[in-house]
């Protein structure tokens, strides 16, 4: 009846798929386990699964029929976010000691929550709320599944027996039963306290070479050499994991340097190691990572507004990376290159660190598997906060995290200005906890006493900008010109794409047409944000609300509604027999802006019922000395072209609970912002702001 449930359960919504991932049956039958990757839809807040980027989260859940014993353990733990949240659930069917009649269920769960992007008292209930809602629906989806093998007819499963050429070794069959490959050393015995070298000894998985090979050891100067100081523990899990990739892994395979950082993320883990290494090759051998240095040239946008590059090395013989990210116009990037060649230029820098490892370890004669990054936060502001550029910025952190782990050895963040705890706040939850103990951050001039960069980095080669004498080569970014943008059609056009997905919409807006986004909110205090840039001609930004929805645009009306563009969608919803004050309302003041501008802000709901951001054609006001039009308001007046105005928009709508801790963040910065804001309004009134940055 179990069984059932899979690959899918009507009776369970958000279990939207499974697969297989592995399966064991003994020779007798009396065991069967079963691996599966299954696929959940959450309910949790759209901004969570937004900031979080996934739709769906995976669980990978273990279950383990044993007949010989009548009983069915499953276990299950979670794939996603496995870094943050670490969720273990096990259930146990069993028989009743007194009476063989009846069935016993037990179920626990445990949840630790280590960091979820500020949200974690958030996750705690959305977890706390699905974990309470199965077990109430456990036993109803049992019952459904036994009614309906009875309606088949099937209500008496005979009992497992042993065959009867076995049965001289049924006995023993606990302790000589085959081991199936795709079986992982047991979390049981982590649990029960043994220790890593037990684990190990007790495992029989294929990762096992056979005892007195000559592969069972490595030669002690190679160690020394090219892999550090390993325990001879450590030493049997390299050799047991790059074995079990020659067996089973078909390409190329990587070096010990590279297998031997995986097992170090993962605390020298086989299983877990596996896990992730694997995953990590198929990535590479999916997006050609291995040729990107030499098959992927970078535009002329990343090598002149790129603030970073490669710059001699510590005093520990470490590749020394800097980044002046204070100098780096992200929004300007991502706007003109996408998030795919910023992630494929990422990506080519740590494959070049990997190489200059390899080249300093021959150079120092000694074991170099990291390099050293040292950040120039001089001139960070809000501008580096753009929502879209932080996604961005966690996106990247992610796929780096998980494909070159244990390659940074130290962080030197300097020149840390007031409005970094907050970029802070929303990077650190996705930096795994091994790589933040390598950060050092600096406020102000710190680093240039004791304890500072002296301690790390040759007085020789202290860049130029820091107050050294090595001139450094790095480009010294600056804002991207605008005229490289790229619009959101030419953004969604890329040929590859390893994660890109647009988020950006364009609209055009004509004299008599504006373009106006509808934005239904159910609980008052919701916040609406928004972020456009104007590429052509000047507009007039409006919000309005209204207690009734506004009727869909009619294709067949003869008015402004029937009005298409061929370069960008126009949408009007407000029709032309409303009236303002009575079918709807204004809750802010107009915003003109410029040809030109960028428009970051948010509004903050009072009530409920239906919003309206409308971009509307700003007409330029007549002369004021007389009421006669000016020649060139008549000779504008008859170029159909200078009556279209191009945006391009994003907006979203954030729960208020989830949304005041960092605006009182943000706000508190705004002094940073000012260097690239030509004017700021708010109102307290409506509690509004918006920031226009030229």
């Amino acid at each position: 009846a179990y069984e059932r449930r899979f690959p899918t359960c009507p009776l369970i919504p958000m279990f939207v798929a499974s697969d297989t991932v592995s399966e064991y049956k003994s020779e007798d039958e009396a065991i069967h386990v079963i691996e599966r990757r299954c696929k959940l839809d959450i309910d949790a807040p759209r901004l969570l699964k937004k900031i979080a980027g996934v739709d769906y989260v995976y669980f990978v859940q273990k279950n383990s029929l044993n007949r010989r014993e009548r009983t069915l353990h499953i276990e299950a733990y979670n794939e996603t976010f496995s870094n943050r949240v670490i969720i273990n659930e096990h259930c146990s069917y069993t028989v009743h000691p007194d009476n063989e009649d009846w069935t016993c269920f037990e179920q626990s769960a445990s949840l630790d929550i280590k960091s979820f992007f500020g949200f974690e008292s958030t996750v705690e209930k959305i977890a706390m709320k699905q974990y309470t809602s199965n077990i109430k629906k456990g036993k109803e989806i049992i019952e459904y599944y036994l009614k309906q093998l009875e309606e088949e007819g099937i209500t008496f499963v005979p009992r497992w027996t042993p065959p009867v050429t076995c049965k001289s070794e049924s006995s023993t069959s606990h302790t000589r039963r085959p081991v199936s490959p795709a079986i992982n050393i047991p979390e049981s015995a982590t649990k029960e306290g043994l220790n890593n070298k037990e684990i190990l000894n007790t495992s029989s998985s294929p990762l096992e070479p056979t005892a007195g090979t000559p592969d069972d050891k490595l030669d002690a100067d190679y160690i020394k050499r090219y892999l550090g100081d390993l325990t001879p523990m450590q030493e049997s899990c390299l050799i047991r994991l790059r074995q079990w990739l020659q067996e089973t892994h078909k390409g190329k395979i990587p070096k010990d340097e590279h297998i031997l950082r995986f097992l170090r993320a993962r605390d020298f883990n086989i299983d877990k190691a596996r896990e992730i290494l694997c995953q990590s090759l198929t990535w590479r051998k999916q997006h050609q990572v291995d040729y990107i240095l030499d098959t992927w040239n970078p535009p002329q946008v990343l090598q002149d507004y790129y603030a970073g590059g490669w710059h001699h090395h510590d005093k520990d013989g470490r590749p020394l990376y800097v980044l002046r990210l204070g100098q780096m116009d992200t929004k300007g990037l991502v706007r003109a290159l996408g998030e795919e060649a910023l992630l494929r230029y990422v990506l080519s820098i740590n494959e070049e660190g990997l190489r200059r490892c390899e080249e300093n370890t021959k150079v120092f004669g000694r074991p170099i598997s990291s390099w050293t990054c040292l950040v120039d936060l001089e001139g960070l502001n809000m501008r580096h906060l753009w929502r879209p550029g932080v996604k961005a910025l966690l996106r990247i952190i992610e796929v780096v995290e998980a494909n070159y782990p244990e390659t940074l050895g130290r962080l030197l963040i300097l020149r840390a200005p007031r409005v970094f705890p907050v970029l802070w706040t929303l990077v650190s939850p996705f930096i795994d906890d091994n790589t933040r103990k390598k950060f050092l951050i600096y406020a102000g001039n710190d680093y240039q006493g004791p304890g500072g960069l002296l301690d790390y980095i040759d007085k020789e080669i202290i860049p130029d900008f820091l107050g050294g004498e090595c001139m450094c080569e790095v480009p010294e970014g600056g804002l991207v010109p605008k005229s490289l943008y790229r619009t959101a059609e030419e953004l969604e056009n890329e040929d590859i794409k390893l994660w890109t997905e647009t988020i950006y919409q364009s609209a055009s807006v004509f004299k008599g047409a504006p373009h106006e986004v509808l934005i239904q909110i159910v609980d008052a205090s919701s916040v609406i944000t928004w972020d456009f840039d104007v590429c052509k001609g000047d507009i007039v930004f409006n919000i309005f609300h209204s207690k009734r929805a506004p009727q869909p645009p009619k294709k067949d009306s003869l008015g402004a509604h029937s009005i298409t563009s061929p370069g960008g969608n126009n949408v009007q919803l407000i029709d032309k027999v409303w009236q303002l004050g009575r079918d709807y309302s204004m809750v802010e003041s107009p915003l003109i802006c410029k040809e030109g501008e960028s428009v970051q802000g948010s509004h903050v709901t009072r009530w409920p019922g239906f919003y309206i951001l409308q971009w509307k054609f700003h007409n330029m006001p007549a002369c004021a000395t007389t009421s006669l039009p000016r020649v060139d308001d008549v000779l504008a007046s008859l170029q159909v072209s200078s009556h279209k105005c191009k945006v391009m928009y994003y907006t979203e709508v954030i729960g208020s609970e989830d949304f005041r801790g960092s605006m009182t963040s943000l706000e508190s910065s705004h002094s940073g912002f000012s260097q690239l804001s030509a004017a700021t309004t708010s109102s307290s009134q409506s509690h509004s702001s918006s920031m226009i940055s030229r």
